[in-house]
């Protein structure tokens, strides 16, 4: 039997606001834009980066096999968590947000937590190794694309910040079994590529 969530006032405070004010144009934008957490989206892109990783460097190499661990494992948490939550999405729960055009999102009690923002919250984790500009622009990405998550109504605020931040929690624990970057290693890593 799977444990119902549910959403909070202010969830649902913010999903109310989101459907008053939205229209086709802004959700057609956050829907492209939530395309770059999307889960074989990733998956391709991590293969293809460790595929390129080989031959490398050890942190090179190191790097890949991380990156491509982290977007499995967070490719496939999200599905074992929404086999034991049940969450109504707040897409199915308005009708101002379907008049003003916003669609339909995935299967209806899936909304906790957000898998896209489980990806993103990861991304931004790993993004500490890189030098600061670098850093500041995949977190500001990551932070951007969960978002369009609320603003589509596939899910409520706080599926967002938990998928966030169970992301990051799960890239620093396959850090552990990765070894990804090595201690001490992150000027060197950054000069082997």
């Amino acid at each position: 039997m799977p444990i119902t969530v549910r959403p909070t006032g202010a969830d649902i405070a913010i999903a109310r606001a989101i459907a008053r004010k939205t229209g086709p144009a802004p959700d057609a934008v956050a829907r492209g834009l939530t395309w770059g957490a999307d889960e074989k989206v990733l998956l391709v892109l991590a293969a293809a980066g460790w595929l390129a990783s080989r031959g490398r460097s050890d942190a090179l190499r190191r790097a890949g096999n991380h990156a491509l661990l982290v977007t499995a494992v967070a490719s496939l948490l999200p599905h074992g968590l929404k086999a034991v939550f049940d969450q109504r999405r707040p897409d199915r729960r308005t009708i101002l947000g379907h008049v003003h055009g916003i669609s339909f999102s995935g299967k209806c009690d899936d909304a906790f937590p957000s898998g896209h923002a489980l990806h993103m919250g990861a991304l931004a984790s790993a993004a500490d190794t890189l030098p600061a500009g670098p850093r500041r622009l995949m977190r500001a990405v990551a932070v951007v694309i969960s978002l369009t998550r609320i603003m589509v109504l596939a899910h409520w605020a706080s599926d967002v910040v938990a998928g966030f931040a169970l992301g990051a929690a799960l890239e620093r624990l396959v850090r552990l079994w990765t070894g990804y970057p090595r201690e001490g290693s992150k000027e060197n890593d950054h000069a082997d590529s």
